[in-house]
């Protein structure tokens, strides 16, 4: 984990050590940037140990900082190292002795810290009252592994000084493969062994220039060669690996074999996605997928020009496949393009790629919400359709009553309609369960014969037609009964078409009269706040119309739950990032549908009414 010695612990460092907490992996700290004019290692080391507490362990520390730094003292080793260049060139020296107080009081905690991680170590410990270099390694190597310590370390990358001394405390200290055992789908684990059959996992996908496809893996199991046939466990196609590369960066070194334990990548795979594993053998193993973040924002996307609208959606694919948090589909209820992300940010940088790498021109907008209709209360209604036009006609007649679908409340048959019982005789009933959620229960109730049976499939027809594009706003309804009970025919005029449309607009005139409902998506919705800024994130969700449900505290931050329509949460992320400077992170996931406040669905309406004129 990287820390900034001009900032010490920011947003992000956050937000990846709460991953790392959550996924129960080591840390260790790196302060980078030492030699900064602005570097400060003392209220670096104190917002460190704010952040992670009584964790953090100090195994160096700066001499001087700023410009000048080029040397730090090692409490493991107990030396002084100098750096006599840019090029990583270090000397070993005793440490000076204005500082030995100040190292034997680090190498102290540090020996305390690591004798706390075995009983061996910690008898030894109070035997002698100080521990050797091998005995701190190994009780480090054990805390470390168990996520309880956290070594802190000094660092210029840019030149080069401390970077040698920090690989090769991971090398002795630091958790090794072969030590751990991964997860399988199916609950079972596998050994990291390079003696056990060869398994890859996918854990990136990138296409890059000249090159093409690029498949990043993990050896998780065995030893991979050139040339060496695998099989995708998901798909069942037979893969050739002709190529295997050492990454480091952009630059690719070849290899004629890689072990468990390893990652490397090869290139030009027939058909191999992120988060699928490969296997040279009988097993048919399957390892645990990543699980990506959820969506934090959304937007509708299209080409401004309609004939870039193909070239658009491949690359909207591809940007998946190099980076799953961007997801993309076309939503034929909404008619629209929907492409999510990690933020407006995440989506911008893909806008400026789309826009100056690929040379289209796109435009993002608000999406639309994908709400549903109902009805409240018992509503009848009848519809003529005749059309005269020379030759045969056009004649069909359909009365039909439609009631709120309640769960546990079963279908009647009598209902009082403007002060006049209706009894009704249900001979046949349909019930079909909606692609976009709840129900349609359809009853025939025709007697005598005033519609022929080969008719209610059309009638049928014509009220699915209208559910699906609902007659308030044009949105999917749900949860109606209809009864069909009374209709007329012509013996030559009428056919399906007379009655689909009869049936169509009878249902959307009594939809009209039965009390209708338009409800709206509701999403939980989680914020992790910094405490100073609970407030101004309360009072914008409140805005938002969001219903609060609970409040709880961890490490000084709030965890707010809170129930919020998906209408009010487009540009959330933007919104919170710039309430509390980037500090709160919020996941929302689908909860139900509720109904909209009356002001919201007059405004809707009214909206509707006015783009049908448009139209």
């Amino acid at each position: 984990m990287i820390i900034n010695a001009q900032q010490g612990v920011e947003v992000g460092t956050e937000i990846l050590s709460r991953y790392a907490e959550k996924h129960s992996k080591p840390l260790i700290i790196a302060v980078n940037q030492l030699d900064h004019e602005k570097a400060n290692w003392e209220s670096t080391l104190e917002s460190v140990k704010q952040t992670f507490g009584k964790k953090v362990v100090v195994i160096q520390f700066p001499v001087e900082v700023g410009p000048a730094f080029n040397s730090f003292i090692d409490v493991l080793k107990m030396k002084m190292y100098l750096f006599k260049d840019e090029n990583g060139t270090r000397e070993e020296h005793d440490i000076p002795a204005n500082l030995k107080d100040q190292a034997d009081e680090y190498h102290q905690i540090l020996a305390e810290l690591a004798a706390e991680n075995d009983e061996a170590l910690m008898e030894t410990f109070f035997d002698k009252g100080v521990l050797t270099e091998e005995e701190i390694r190994k009780g480090l190597s054990i805390g470390l592994a168990q996520c309880e310590i956290m070594p802190l370390f000094c660092l210029s990358a840019k030149k080069d000084i401390g970077v040698k001394r920090l690989m090769e405390f991971i090398i002795n200290v630091g958790p090794n493969p072969d030590k751990y055992e991964q997860k399988l789908k199916n609950g079972e684990s596998v050994p990291c062994s390079v003696n056990g059959q060869t398994s890859l996992f996918i854990y990136k996908t990138a296409i890059e220039p000249h090159i093409g496809e690029v498949s990043y893996f993990r050896v998780m199991s065995g030893k991979l060669t050139e040339a060496m046939d695998v099989v995708n466990h998901e798909t069942g196609t037979k893969e050739r690996i002709s190529t295997i590369f050492a990454v480091a960066g952009k630059k690719k070194e070849k290899l004629t074999e890689i072990v468990a334990g390893d990652i490397g990548c090869s290139v030009k795979l027939k058909s191999v996605k992120t988060n699928q594993t490969l296997n040279a053998g009988p097993k048919e193993w399957a390892f645990e997928s990543i699980v990506f973040p959820p969506s934090k924002f959304r937007t509708a996307i299209k080409a401004k020009v309609e004939k870039d609208e193909e070239k658009l959606g491949e690359l909207l694919n591809k940007a998946h496949s190099e980076d799953p948090t961007i997801r993309v589909e076309y939503s034929k209820e909404l008619k629209q393009t929907i492409l999510s992300g990690q933020g407006e940010h995440h989506i911008n940088i893909l806008k400026w790629h789309l826009n100056n790498t690929h040379k289209i021109e796109i435009e993002l907008f608000s999406p639309k919400i994908p709400y549903r209709e109902t009805i409240t209360k018992v509503a009848t209604a009848d519809y003529r359709h005749r059309k005269q036009s020379g030759g045969a006609g056009q004649f069909g007649e359909v009365h039909l009553l439609i009631e709120p679908v309640l769960e546990g409340v079963p279908a009647g048959n009598r209902f009082k309609i403007d002060g006049k019982e209706l009894v009704l005789n249900l001979k046949g009933k349909e019930e079909f369960t909606m692609d976009w959620g709840g129900k349609l229960e359809y009853y025939n109730c025709i007697v005598g014969g005033a519609i022929d049976a080969r008719f209610m499939p059309a009638i049928l027809k014509g009220v699915m037609e209208k559910m699906e594009e609902g007659p308030l706003t044009g949105s999917y309804a749900r949860d109606i009964r209809v009864f069909v009970y009374d209709g007329k025919m012509h013996p030559v005029d009428s056919n399906e078409i007379s009655f689909k449309l009869a049936g169509r607009n009878a249902f959307k005139e009594a939809f009209k009269k039965a009390g209708p409902k338009i409800m709206e998506p509701i999403y939980n919705v989680e914020v992790l706040v910094p405490s100073d800024c609970m407030g101004d994130v309360m009072s914008d969700l409140q805005n938002r119309r969001a219903m609060i449900e609970g409040m709880s505290s961890d490490k000084g931050f709030e965890i707010i739950k809170a129930r919020v329509p998906l209408a009010e949460m487009h540009k959330y992320s933007t919104t919170l990032s710039s309430l509390t400077s980037g500090r709160a992170t919020f996941t929302m996931t689908y909860a139900d549908y509720q109904q909209v406040p009356a002001d919201v669905q007059d405004k809707l309406l009214k909206e509707y009414e006015a783009n049908e004129k448009d139209e």
